[in-house]
């Protein structure tokens, strides 16, 4: 049986050193985990048209949202905060093409980082621009040093495909965010939180099989807790569906 093919977005940056030029990359990290998880993971770059998004989907088993750049405050409809960094308007076109289309066709989505917050914009919701200016509270969540390593709690609600997947109710994250869920998409429910509140997991509630999550789990799949190797598992199992 061939392996499920999944899209995987990816960003645009300029190479560093004297020869600049722009790339489109993505971290090797989400690769291996969806590699491990037994997916064909296949880059979309952030220049596609809605047409070209629903064939790029239509195609796919599934499609992935990869953490990056701040989701342009003008697609929710709020001023830019000075802290929000700089926008993608190509890749915010194409990822919020690519959610519709994965809803409209019943494909599984898998969010991660702004892949959540990408996620919740589309779907009709806003975010919180800078947590440690408009939200500050106990929990340090933008700790890039610390990718690798667990920071803090987040709980997960019970009956939901996370709990199903990481078969607990406390685990612990990473955490490289300066930015959450403000106001949840209509037909998002938050599925896991942080000790301050912050949304930490959001999953769709009908049978569009959607799970988005604010850490960053492909960064932890060697890690000897099997929570975040199983979110990859439990979204292979969902792309066999497609098959």
């Amino acid at each position: 049986m061939p392996r499920p093919i999944v899209a995987l977005t990816a960003s645009s940056k300029t190479a560093a050193g004297p020869n600049k030029y722009p790339r489109v990359r993505v971290n090797d990290a989400y690769v291996r985990a969806l590699q491990g998880a037994g997916l064909v993971p296949v880059l979309v770059p952030p220049s596609l048209s809605p047409d070209e998004a629903r064939r790029i989907v239509a195609t796919v088993a599934g499609v992935v949202f990869s953490g990056g750049e701040d989701v342009d405050p003008v697609r929710y409809g709020a001023n830019r905060h000075p802290a929000t960094q700089k926008s993608h308007a190509g890749r915010d076109d194409t990822e919020i093409a690519l959610a519709l289309a994965a809803r409209d066709a019943r494909r599984p989505v898998l969010g991660i980082c702004r892949g959540l917050q990408l996620l919740n914009v589309a779907l009709g919701g806003t975010l919180v621009q800078d947590l440690g200016i408009q939200r500050p509270r106990e929990v340090a969540h933008a700790l890039e040093s610390s990718r690798t390593h667990r920071v803090h709690e987040v709980t997960v609600l019970q009956h939901s495909r996370l709990a199903a997947a990481v078969a607990a109710q406390q685990i612990e994250v990473n955490s490289l965010h300066h930015q959450a869920v403000d106001t949840l998409a209509p037909g998002l429910w938050t599925t896991a939180y942080a000790p301050d509140g912050v949304i930490e997991a959001v999953e769709t509630r009908d049978d569009w099989w959607a799970l988005a999550v604010q850490w960053h789990p492909e960064e932890l799949i060697h890690d000897t807790k099997p929570w975040d190797r199983a979110i990859f598992t439990a979204f292979a199992s969902a792309c066999d569906t497609v098959i």
